[in-house]
């Protein structure tokens, strides 16, 4: 009986620390042809109500800005920055100052040349800060994949 009381605490206490995790932002990778050897990545984020997730240029001493990475390879060749969506620009009073931000979703792209025959993958980390009305998170890095074929 009291294995069974146990286990059935420690499965309550399991859930509801799982409940707790969020996740106001969940990615989705695609890809767009421009020519024979130049694509677009396009990192699309679709952003929980309520919550805001911030531009990749933000002033000092604001919030986080919305990091890309990208794994190099011999295989191709960013040309160019990431380019992010027009977005909302306030000012926050959280952070005292004027800060763009995106709301629902919005998409990143980055532009690549290729340098190398397809199939291939290129692997990309995001990392950035969402807030709410009453709270700012900084999840795990997004870990995105971009198949090219």
């Amino acid at each position: 009986m009291m294995k069974k009381l146990i286990f059935v605490l420690t499965l309550i206490t399991f859930v509801s620390a799982r409940a707790q995790i969020l996740e106001p932002v969940k990615w989705s990778t695609s890809i767009e042809k421009i020519s024979e050897n130049e694509y677009k990545l396009i990192a699309t984020a679709s952003i929980q109500d309520g919550w805001h997730l911030y531009s990749q240029n933000v002033p000092a001493g604001g919030p986080v800005s919305t990091q890309f990475s990208f794994e190099g390879n011999n295989k191709y060749l960013k040309k160019g920055n990431t380019k992010e969506e027009v977005g909302v620009t306030v000012d926050d009073p959280t952070f005292n100052m004027k800060v763009k931000y995106f709301e629902s979703e919005t998409s990143f792209v980055q532009h690549i040349k290729l340098k190398d025959k397809l199939p291939f993958t290129i692997n990309s980390e995001v990392s950035y800060m969402v807030c709410d009305n009453s709270r700012c998170i900084m999840p795990e890095p997004a870990i995105l994949n971009f198949d090219l074929k």
